[in-house]
């Protein structure tokens, strides 16, 4: 997701959102370790998508 709609969430969205991505990155290496993978470049994604999210929560904590 991009920082924009990420944005409109609510916390409790971008903690459903965040468990989401941390499943599925937890798969996706899974399938990487038996090479099973067909798209690499997702990892990389989700990795940034995380960070985004904890950016987001945090920054809204602070305030």
């Amino acid at each position: 997701m991009k920082i924009k709609d990420l944005k409109t969430l609510s916390d409790e969205d971008l903690g459903n959102e965040l468990e989401k991505s941390r499943e599925e990155l937890f798969n996706l290496r899974f399938q990487r370790s038996i090479n099973q993978l067909k798209n690499p470049m997702r990892i990389r994604f989700l990795k940034k998508t995380i960070a985004r999210i904890l950016t987001l929560l945090r920054a809204r904590k602070e305030d």
